[in-house]
């Protein structure tokens, strides 16, 4: 329901959240990965794993209302890659989570980066527009940079 603003004659919805989850519900203990067997070749070093999806949802932490985004994981493995059914657990534990894009892209990071001990990786999210803003959020990783993750 809606009441009339006082200041402009215009209509605003009443303070609403809808119930939500917080960080706490994101399942990275789902994430399993396997032996990459080609780690110690030539071909190991060059070879770059991207996973999208566009079925990517999270809420606001705002309003509770959902985000919807396509997420895009890239990464050069070292000695594991992840498997992508744990990943869509993964991904999926995000649905009910209230959290911020730029907090979301940073948490994805740590616990994908956590799991497999990759080269490099680089997570991008392209959120889906919202009041006609559309934002895209992007986080990397370098074991030679930063090897403390």
């Amino acid at each position: 329901m809606s009441t009339p603003s006082k200041n402009r004659g215009q209509f605003q919805a009443q303070d609403k959240t809808i119930p939500f989850k917080g960080p706490e519900a994101i399942d990275s203990a789902c994430l399993e990965c396997f032996e990459y067997a080609y780690h110690n070749t030539p071909h190991g070093q060059a070879m770059e794993i991207v996973t999208t999806t566009n079925e990517f949802t999270s809420v606001c932490p705002f309003s509770g209302l959902p985000d919807f985004a396509e997420v895009k994981i890239a990464y050069i493995p070292d000695k594991r890659c992840i498997e992508l059914r744990s990943l869509k657990y993964y991904l999926l534990s995000y649905r009910d989570v209230g959290i911020w894009y730029e907090h979301l892209v940073n948490r994805m990071l740590e616990d994908l980066v956590r799991a497999c001990k990759p080269r490099r990786m680089t997570i991008t999210i392209t959120c889906n527009p919202r009041g006609g803003l559309a934002s895209t959020v992007t986080a990397s990783y370098d074991r030679e940079t930063n090897p403390a993750l």
